[in-house]
């Protein structure tokens, strides 16, 4: 990996003028990296914007403690209890005062990305257009590479099974096919950038490391598969069928899919770090890029995690999972959660439709994480109501801290547990 210095990273991607200098990248001496990281954040100052309702300082302290930790230069949390927002905060660290992070600034949601494909599957089954037992050969058709054959088990692959990463894929015995632009294009003779028919095609050769509904392997291959099913069940583009039937019945307006480029960033964006570079999937050369931005497509990953959101937007989604909207009946909610075929681990937690899930005294917990270059993001909905959602422009820095759902949920668990009482303060009419 090429080392670039905060300044001259910023200055590479054109954001010096956005108030953000990127962290070191990764090579030569770590003190002298760390030591760098340390000079670089003295000279940060704090910037917090939005409101919240009275007492939940505490909120605002944890967020701060952990960017500061990790060298993260902009954030975002929104706090809802029982459908009423208590908390919408922007978090800007940075020398530069032009930097202004808000409740409503875009973020990508990496893997949150995959409870919006989950919703967009579950509304096609509600109308009674898609069958959750309906195999995924009898919904795509799915052609291998030249030379290449199906795995003669996909035709038990069921909608069902892609939703609860029970298709058999496993990454960490082959590896992701979502993630290999470059000897993709190779192998099927096609440019760079690939598409998503290209992404479904290569992915189509691979064989199955498990047999259908017999092993949890997360898998965004079949997310990436969910919206494709989307698209020809509905008959329109995953990204309309989601704004029109997922997101417009809620009020929001300004998620959208996420692009690549950093030339490409959607107004209210937020720019993205990462200590590392790569090789751009965007062109045959392989130019040397920070890996936020070229270093893998974000456009291909749409429905498994490429979708844009704020920390406002993201929680008033959720709402779609406790009921009383015209998206989910309280039947297809029920499913979203039901436990799965396998795949139920010691602790009680299992995978349902684009949710982590565990049943606890008084009610259920479900959960997510989301990671990328350049993104962290986590969702929390608590048993009593509580629902937070807390999105970071960058997933790695020298410090070596973990940048995980737990590191960034259990500050956030502490302060609501030491509440006394919330706040009746509603500010989602600020925001919608």
């Amino acid at each position: 990996m090429d080392r670039l210095s905060r300044r001259d990273f910023g200055k590479m991607m054109g954001l010096t003028g956005l108030g953000l200098t990127a962290p070191a990248l990764a090579g030569g001496c770590a003190t002298e990296t760390r030591q760098a990281a340390r000079t670089a954040a003295a000279a940060r100052t704090w910037r917090v914007t939005g409101a919240a309702g009275s007492g939940l300082g505490g909120f605002d302290s944890a967020v701060k403690t952990l960017m500061q930790a990790r060298n993260i230069p902009a954030g975002a949390l929104a706090v809802m209890r029982k459908g009423k927002l208590v908390l919408a905060r922007g978090y800007s660290w940075s020398d530069d005062a032009s930097l202004s992070v808000q409740p409503t600034s875009l973020f990508r949601l990496a893997s949150l990305s995959k409870a919006v494909t989950a919703t967009a599957v579950m509304t096609l089954v509600q109308a009674g257009k898609l069958s959750l037992d309906a195999p995924v050969t009898s919904l795509l058709t799915l052609t291998p590479p030249a030379g290449g054959s199906l795995d003669p088990r996909l035709g038990q692959v069921t909608v069902r099974r892609l939703l609860q990463h029970l298709g058999g894929w496993d990454r960490n015995i082959s590896g992701d096919p979502t993630t290999k632009d470059r000897s993709m294009a190779a192998l099927l003779g096609v440019p760079l950038p690939v598409t998503k028919e290209d992404m479904v095609r290569y992915g189509a050769g691979w064989k199955l490391d498990h047999d259908p509904g017999t092993t949890y392997a997360y898998s965004n291959y079949g997310y990436l598969l969910l919206g494709q099913i989307v698209e020809k069940v509905s008959g329109t583009s995953y990204a309309s069928y989601v704004q029109q039937k997922v997101l417009a019945p809620v009020g929001i307006t300004r998620m959208r899919p996420g692009k690549s480029l950093q030339k490409d960033r959607a107004p209210g964006e937020v720019p993205y770090f990462s200590q590392y570079t790569g090789p751009s999937v965007f062109d045959a050369a392989g130019t040397t890029v920070p890996t936020p931005y070229g270093g893998y497509n974000v456009e291909n990953r749409t429905a498994m995690g490429g979708w844009l959101a704020s920390a406002v937007d993201y929680v008033r989604f959720t709402e779609i999972f406790d009921g009383g909207t015209s998206v989910l009946n309280s039947a297809s909610i029920a499913s979203v959660f039901a436990k799965p075929e396998t795949g139920l681990n010691s602790g009680g937690s299992y995978y349902g439709f684009g949710w982590f899930a565990r049943d606890v005294t008084g009610g259920r917990n479900t959960w997510h994480d989301g990671s990328d270059p350049g993104t962290s993001t986590i969702v929390t909905r608590r048993y009593d109501g509580v629902t937070w959602a807390l999105l970071f422009d960058q997933r790695d820095d020298p410090s070596g801290l973990a940048y995980s759902y737990d590191a960034f949920s259990a500050p956030l668990h502490t302060v609501a547990n030491g509440l006394s009482g919330w706040p009746s303060v509603d500010l989602f009419g600020n925001y919608f």
